[in-house]
Protein backbone atom coordinates (compact mmCIF):
# COMPACT_ATOMS: atom_id res chain seq x y z
CA UNK A 1 0.00 0.00 0.00
CA UNK A 2 1.20 3.50 -1.07
CA UNK A 3 2.20 6.25 1.58
CA UNK A 4 -0.72 8.90 2.59
CA UNK A 5 0.40 11.90 0.67
CA UNK A 6 0.38 15.20 3.00
CA UNK A 7 0.43 18.66 0.87
CA UNK A 8 0.52 22.04 2.47
CA UNK A 9 1.89 25.36 0.87
CA UNK A 10 2.78 28.93 2.91
CA UNK A 11 1.88 31.88 0.96
CA UNK A 12 4.99 34.71 0.02
CA UNK A 13 3.36 38.15 0.98
CA UNK A 14 5.53 38.75 4.05
CA UNK A 15 8.28 38.26 6.89
CA UNK A 16 6.93 34.98 9.10
CA UNK A 17 5.48 35.33 12.45
CA UNK A 18 5.31 33.52 15.42
CA UNK A 19 1.05 32.84 14.45
CA UNK A 20 2.79 31.10 11.23
CA UNK A 21 4.92 29.17 13.17
CA UNK A 22 2.84 27.50 15.50
CA UNK A 23 -0.58 27.35 13.24
CA UNK A 24 1.57 25.90 10.07
CA UNK A 25 5.21 25.84 9.99
CA UNK A 26 5.82 24.07 13.28
CA UNK A 27 3.19 20.97 12.75
CA UNK A 28 3.80 20.54 9.15
CA UNK A 29 7.85 19.99 10.09
CA UNK A 30 6.43 17.22 12.64
CA UNK A 31 4.33 15.62 10.19
CA UNK A 32 7.11 15.26 7.75
CA UNK A 33 8.78 13.22 10.39
CA UNK A 34 6.36 11.00 10.30
CA UNK A 35 7.62 7.71 8.18
CA UNK A 36 3.69 6.90 7.59
CA UNK A 37 3.77 10.11 4.98
CA UNK A 38 5.19 11.60 1.97
CA UNK A 39 5.43 15.75 2.34
CA UNK A 40 4.94 18.05 -0.12
CA UNK A 41 5.50 21.38 0.98
CA UNK A 42 5.84 24.26 -1.48
CA UNK A 43 6.13 28.15 -1.27
CA UNK A 44 2.57 29.54 -2.56
CA UNK A 45 4.60 32.02 -4.94
CA UNK A 46 1.68 32.39 -7.47
CA UNK A 47 -0.44 32.98 -4.96
CA UNK A 48 1.10 35.89 -3.39
CA UNK A 49 0.82 37.61 -6.71
CA UNK A 50 -3.12 37.63 -5.96
CA UNK A 51 -2.89 40.50 -2.86
CA UNK A 52 0.34 41.70 -3.40
CA UNK A 53 1.85 44.03 -7.23
CA UNK A 54 5.16 44.73 -5.16
CA UNK A 55 7.57 42.34 -6.78
CA UNK A 56 10.70 43.15 -4.59
CA UNK A 57 8.34 41.91 -1.77
CA UNK A 58 7.42 38.70 -3.71
CA UNK A 59 11.05 38.23 -4.01
CA UNK A 60 12.14 38.73 -0.51
CA UNK A 61 9.46 36.94 0.82
CA UNK A 62 10.74 33.85 -0.70
CA UNK A 63 13.60 34.01 0.23
CA UNK A 64 12.46 34.43 3.75
CA UNK A 65 9.84 32.01 4.07
CA UNK A 66 12.17 29.26 2.47
CA UNK A 67 15.25 30.09 5.18
CA UNK A 68 12.56 29.55 7.99
CA UNK A 69 11.77 26.00 7.09
CA UNK A 70 15.16 24.92 6.21
CA UNK A 71 15.98 26.97 9.56
CA UNK A 72 13.29 25.14 11.96
CA UNK A 73 14.72 21.80 10.65
CA UNK A 74 13.00 20.76 7.87
CA UNK A 75 14.61 17.77 6.22
CA UNK A 76 14.49 18.17 2.22
CA UNK A 77 15.50 14.91 2.11
CA UNK A 78 12.71 13.61 3.04
CA UNK A 79 10.08 15.89 2.53
CA UNK A 80 9.46 17.34 -1.70
CA UNK A 81 10.33 21.04 -0.37
CA UNK A 82 9.81 23.50 -3.89
CA UNK A 83 8.45 26.57 -5.21
CA UNK A 84 5.14 26.44 -7.02
CA UNK A 85 6.38 28.69 -9.64
CA UNK A 86 9.25 26.46 -10.82
CA UNK A 87 6.88 23.52 -11.05
CA UNK A 88 5.67 24.13 -14.93
CA UNK A 89 3.05 21.81 -14.66
CA UNK A 90 0.80 23.36 -11.91
CA UNK A 91 -0.11 26.42 -14.35
CA UNK A 92 -1.15 24.11 -17.13
CA UNK A 93 -3.43 21.74 -15.07
CA UNK A 94 -4.72 25.16 -13.61
CA UNK A 95 -6.32 25.81 -17.23
CA UNK A 96 -7.54 22.14 -17.66
CA UNK A 97 -9.55 22.45 -13.95
CA UNK A 98 -10.70 26.07 -14.94
CA UNK A 99 -12.53 24.15 -17.62
CA UNK A 100 -14.46 22.29 -15.74
CA UNK A 101 -14.97 24.14 -12.29
CA UNK A 102 -18.49 25.97 -12.29
CA UNK A 103 -18.86 29.35 -12.35
CA UNK A 104 -21.10 29.20 -9.56
CA UNK A 105 -18.67 27.12 -7.22
CA UNK A 106 -16.67 30.40 -7.65
CA UNK A 107 -19.20 32.62 -6.90
CA UNK A 108 -19.27 31.19 -3.36
CA UNK A 109 -15.89 31.64 -2.65
CA UNK A 110 -15.73 33.30 0.94
CA UNK A 111 -12.72 35.69 0.03
CA UNK A 112 -14.91 36.77 -3.43
CA UNK A 113 -18.13 37.07 -1.14
CA UNK A 114 -16.30 39.05 1.94
CA UNK A 115 -15.20 41.22 -1.28
CA UNK A 116 -18.05 41.85 -2.85
CA UNK A 117 -20.17 42.65 0.66
CA UNK A 118 -17.57 45.12 1.31
CA UNK A 119 -17.81 46.89 -2.20
CA UNK A 120 -22.03 46.83 -1.73
CA UNK A 121 -21.71 48.26 2.16
CA UNK A 122 -18.76 50.90 0.33
CA UNK A 123 -21.78 51.90 -2.06
CA UNK A 124 -19.52 50.24 -5.13
CA UNK A 125 -19.37 48.29 -8.04
CA UNK A 126 -20.31 44.53 -6.21
CA UNK A 127 -16.66 43.82 -8.47
CA UNK A 128 -14.45 46.78 -8.00
CA UNK A 129 -11.02 45.54 -7.44
CA UNK A 130 -11.83 41.92 -7.60
CA UNK A 131 -9.27 40.35 -10.12
CA UNK A 132 -9.43 37.43 -11.59
CA UNK A 133 -6.33 36.08 -9.33
CA UNK A 134 -8.53 36.77 -6.70
CA UNK A 135 -11.93 34.89 -7.97
CA UNK A 136 -10.09 31.62 -9.69
CA UNK A 137 -8.07 31.45 -6.00
CA UNK A 138 -9.46 28.17 -5.47
CA UNK A 139 -8.73 27.08 -8.96
CA UNK A 140 -5.18 27.13 -8.55
CA UNK A 141 -5.49 26.02 -5.24
CA UNK A 142 -6.98 22.61 -6.31
CA UNK A 143 -4.07 22.42 -8.87
CA UNK A 144 -1.57 22.45 -6.42
CA UNK A 145 -3.30 20.10 -4.38
CA UNK A 146 -4.09 17.41 -7.56
CA UNK A 147 -0.91 18.20 -9.56
CA UNK A 148 0.44 15.33 -6.74
CA UNK A 149 -2.85 13.75 -5.83
CA UNK A 150 -2.36 14.71 -1.89
CA UNK A 151 -4.81 12.58 0.10
CA UNK A 152 -4.33 14.86 3.13
CA UNK A 153 -4.45 18.65 3.12
CA UNK A 154 -3.42 20.48 6.55
CA UNK A 155 -5.48 23.86 6.99
CA UNK A 156 -7.21 26.04 9.14
CA UNK A 157 -10.75 26.04 9.60
CA UNK A 158 -11.23 29.55 6.92
CA UNK A 159 -9.56 26.96 4.79
CA UNK A 160 -12.07 23.75 4.60
CA UNK A 161 -13.81 25.37 2.24
CA UNK A 162 -11.44 25.46 -0.84
CA UNK A 163 -10.65 21.63 -0.02
CA UNK A 164 -13.85 21.17 -0.54
CA UNK A 165 -14.30 22.80 -3.61
CA UNK A 166 -10.65 20.84 -4.59
CA UNK A 167 -12.82 17.84 -3.61
CA UNK A 168 -15.78 18.75 -6.37
CA UNK A 169 -13.63 19.95 -9.50
CA UNK A 170 -11.64 16.80 -8.86
CA UNK A 171 -15.07 15.11 -9.04
CA UNK A 172 -16.44 16.61 -12.39
CA UNK A 173 -12.55 16.75 -14.18
CA UNK A 174 -12.85 12.56 -13.27
CA UNK A 175 -16.30 12.53 -14.57
CA UNK A 176 -16.10 13.40 -18.03
CA UNK A 177 -12.30 12.29 -18.21
CA UNK A 178 -12.06 8.95 -15.89
CA UNK A 179 -10.77 8.53 -12.59
CA UNK A 180 -7.10 10.61 -12.72
CA UNK A 181 -7.46 12.37 -9.46
CA UNK A 182 -7.42 11.34 -5.32
CA UNK A 183 -10.10 13.33 -3.62
CA UNK A 184 -8.46 15.50 -0.87
CA UNK A 185 -9.44 15.41 2.51
CA UNK A 186 -9.04 18.72 4.51
CA UNK A 187 -6.89 17.93 7.98
CA UNK A 188 -8.31 20.42 10.66
CA UNK A 189 -5.94 20.03 14.37
CA UNK A 190 -8.02 21.65 16.61
CA UNK A 191 -4.98 21.83 19.05
CA UNK A 192 -3.21 24.12 17.08
CA UNK A 193 -3.50 27.65 18.34
CA UNK A 194 -4.40 29.85 16.31
CA UNK A 195 -2.47 32.85 17.83
CA UNK A 196 -4.08 36.55 18.69
CA UNK A 197 -1.90 39.56 17.79
CA UNK A 198 -0.09 42.66 19.44
CA UNK A 199 -3.66 43.80 19.95
CA UNK A 200 -5.94 40.87 20.67
CA UNK A 201 -6.94 40.13 17.61
CA UNK A 202 -5.80 36.99 14.94
CA UNK A 203 -2.47 37.84 14.82
CA UNK A 204 -2.03 38.54 11.16
CA UNK A 205 0.04 40.45 8.72
CA UNK A 206 -3.55 42.19 7.38
CA UNK A 207 -3.66 43.41 10.98
CA UNK A 208 -0.35 44.96 10.86
CA UNK A 209 -0.07 42.98 14.66
CA UNK A 210 2.16 39.95 14.21
CA UNK A 211 5.78 39.37 16.08
CA UNK A 212 7.73 38.41 13.41
CA UNK A 213 9.46 34.80 14.14
CA UNK A 214 13.32 35.84 14.08
CA UNK A 215 13.27 39.19 15.51
CA UNK A 216 16.67 39.78 17.39
CA UNK A 217 16.48 39.34 21.11
CA UNK A 218 15.77 43.08 21.75
CA UNK A 219 13.36 44.07 19.19
CA UNK A 220 11.40 40.48 20.31
CA UNK A 221 11.27 41.59 23.71
CA UNK A 222 9.95 45.07 22.64
CA UNK A 223 7.69 43.65 21.06
CA UNK A 224 6.47 41.30 23.64
CA UNK A 225 6.12 44.13 25.36
CA UNK A 226 3.21 45.86 23.74
CA UNK A 227 1.07 43.37 23.82
CA UNK A 228 -2.28 44.40 25.08
CA UNK A 229 -3.29 43.97 28.40
CA UNK A 230 -5.93 45.17 31.03
CA UNK A 231 -5.24 47.46 34.14
CA UNK A 232 -5.32 44.88 36.78
CA UNK A 233 -2.67 45.80 39.58
CA UNK A 234 -0.47 43.03 40.45
CA UNK A 235 -1.70 40.98 43.24
CA UNK A 236 -4.90 40.75 41.46
CA UNK A 237 -6.09 37.92 40.27
CA UNK A 238 -5.98 37.82 36.25
CA UNK A 239 -7.86 35.53 33.79
CA UNK A 240 -5.21 33.02 31.86
CA UNK A 241 -8.61 32.46 29.01
CA UNK A 242 -8.76 35.36 27.62
CA UNK A 243 -4.65 36.43 28.18
CA UNK A 244 -3.22 37.15 24.66
CA UNK A 245 0.26 36.87 26.80
CA UNK A 246 -0.82 33.14 28.12
CA UNK A 247 -2.12 32.08 25.00
CA UNK A 248 1.48 32.84 23.37
CA UNK A 249 3.04 31.01 26.55
CA UNK A 250 0.79 28.04 25.98
CA UNK A 251 1.97 27.84 22.27
CA UNK A 252 5.17 27.29 23.19
CA UNK A 253 5.51 25.99 26.86
CA UNK A 254 4.99 22.48 28.38
CA UNK A 255 2.33 20.99 30.28
CA UNK A 256 4.03 21.92 33.16
CA UNK A 257 5.36 25.33 32.26
CA UNK A 258 1.73 25.94 31.26
CA UNK A 259 0.23 24.67 34.54
CA UNK A 260 2.92 26.55 36.88
CA UNK A 261 1.70 30.33 34.84
CA UNK A 262 -2.00 29.37 35.08
CA UNK A 263 -1.13 29.52 39.28
CA UNK A 264 1.11 32.60 38.86
CA UNK A 265 -2.27 34.33 36.98
CA UNK A 266 -4.45 32.79 39.75
CA UNK A 267 -1.97 34.66 42.22
CA UNK A 268 -1.86 38.01 40.52
CA UNK A 269 1.48 37.93 38.61
CA UNK A 270 2.67 41.43 37.30
CA UNK A 271 2.03 41.71 33.46
CA UNK A 272 5.83 43.14 33.02
CA UNK A 273 6.64 40.15 34.74
CA UNK A 274 4.26 37.89 32.85
CA UNK A 275 5.96 39.29 29.57
CA UNK A 276 9.68 39.04 30.96
CA UNK A 277 8.91 35.36 31.45
CA UNK A 278 7.22 35.11 27.98
CA UNK A 279 10.22 36.53 26.38
CA UNK A 280 12.60 34.02 27.86
CA UNK A 281 10.63 31.53 26.77
CA UNK A 282 10.30 32.24 23.12
CA UNK A 283 13.99 33.60 22.83
CA UNK A 284 15.36 30.50 24.18
CA UNK A 285 13.12 28.17 21.87
CA UNK A 286 14.02 30.39 18.48
CA UNK A 287 17.68 31.11 19.22
CA UNK A 288 19.37 28.34 17.91
CA UNK A 289 16.93 28.85 14.70
CA UNK A 290 17.04 32.58 14.30
CA UNK A 291 21.25 31.74 13.72
CA UNK A 292 20.33 29.09 11.22
CA UNK A 293 18.41 31.81 9.74
CA UNK A 294 20.33 34.84 9.27
CA UNK A 295 23.10 32.40 8.20
CA UNK A 296 20.81 30.98 5.71
CA UNK A 297 19.71 34.78 4.50
CA UNK A 298 23.62 35.36 3.67
CA UNK A 299 23.87 31.90 1.32
CA UNK A 300 20.63 32.73 -1.33
CA UNK A 301 22.74 30.11 -3.56
CA UNK A 302 22.40 27.41 -0.99
CA UNK A 303 18.68 28.12 -0.55
CA UNK A 304 18.35 28.09 -4.30
CA UNK A 305 19.86 24.72 -4.89
CA UNK A 306 18.14 22.86 -2.19
CA UNK A 307 14.61 24.94 -3.70
CA UNK A 308 15.50 23.51 -7.41
CA UNK A 309 16.54 19.92 -6.28
CA UNK A 310 12.88 20.13 -4.74
CA UNK A 311 11.55 21.28 -7.69
CA UNK A 312 13.18 18.02 -9.68
CA UNK A 313 11.81 15.68 -7.20
CA UNK A 314 8.24 17.35 -7.65
CA UNK A 315 8.99 17.67 -11.76
CA UNK A 316 9.47 13.94 -11.52
CA UNK A 317 6.06 13.24 -10.25
CA UNK A 318 4.32 16.12 -12.02
CA UNK A 319 5.57 15.98 -15.95
CA UNK A 320 4.44 12.27 -16.49
CA UNK A 321 1.20 12.96 -14.91
CA UNK A 322 0.93 15.93 -16.94
CA UNK A 323 0.98 14.46 -20.16
CA UNK A 324 -1.38 11.92 -18.74
CA UNK A 325 -3.56 14.56 -18.36
CA UNK A 326 -3.73 15.98 -21.43
CA UNK A 327 -3.97 13.03 -23.45
CA UNK A 328 -7.03 12.38 -21.51
CA UNK A 329 -8.51 15.89 -22.39
CA UNK A 330 -7.50 15.43 -26.47
CA UNK A 331 -4.26 17.49 -26.36
CA UNK A 332 -2.21 14.45 -27.92
CA UNK A 333 -0.13 13.87 -30.84
CA UNK A 334 -1.60 13.21 -33.79
CA UNK A 335 0.10 9.78 -34.27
Amino acid sequence: MSKQRILTGITTTGTPHLGNYVGAIRPAIAMSENTAFESFYFLADYHALIKCHEAERVAESRREIAATWLALGLDTERAVFYRQSDIVEIPQLCWLLTCVAAKGLMNRAHAYKAAVDANREAGEDPDYGVSMGLFSYPVLMAADILMFNAHQVPVGRDQIQHIEMARDIAGRFNHLYGEHFNLPEAVVDDQVAVLQGLDGRKMSKSYNNTIPLFLPEKQLKKHINKIKTNLLEPGEPKDPDTSTVFQLWQAFATAEQTRQMREAFAEGIAWGEAKRQLFELVNEQLGEARERYYALLEKPDHIEEILQAGARRAREESQPFMEKLRSAVGLRGLI
